[in-house]
């Protein structure tokens, strides 16, 4: 079973970047899709963005597009999202997860498993 560790999270200010690390443990991403969702207090989980393992194709909330990155790294079992220009509605946890549901519901934490811990993230202005 694959278990989940999120890291990298911290607070900086309006403006600046973050890049989060999701790795995996217990075996490979192999056939999943990695997602990355966030979540504030009273709200449930929002989507962000999403990696297929095979293949590398990615989706994005459109919100965050153009402002953050989906990748992985093959050889360290991770993937990162890189965030710039963060704004202050950028400040959630930030959860990953997997799935193998088709691209059309990535949106869906529903059909996401095996989240981890969360990594915190803050912007202040």
């Amino acid at each position: 079973q694959v278990q989940l560790a999120e890291s990298g999270g911290g607070s900086v200010q309006a403006g600046g970047s973050l890049r989060l690390s999701c790795a995996a443990s217990g075996r490979s991403f192999s056939d999943y899709t990695v997602g990355w969702f966030r979540q504030v207090p009273g709200k449930e989980r929002e989507f962000v963005a999403a990696i297929r393992w095979s293949g590398g194709g990615t989706g994005y909330e459109d919100s965050v597009k153009g402002r953050f990155t989906i990748t992985r790294d093959i050889a360290k079992n991770t993937v990162f999202l890189q965030m710039n220009s963060l704004k202050p509605e950028d400040t959630a946890v930030y959860y990953c997860g997997l799935t193998k549901v088709v691209r059309s519901s990535w949106y869906d934490q529903s059909q996401y498993y095996n989240w981890g811990q969360g990594t915190q993230v803050t912007v202040f202005s």
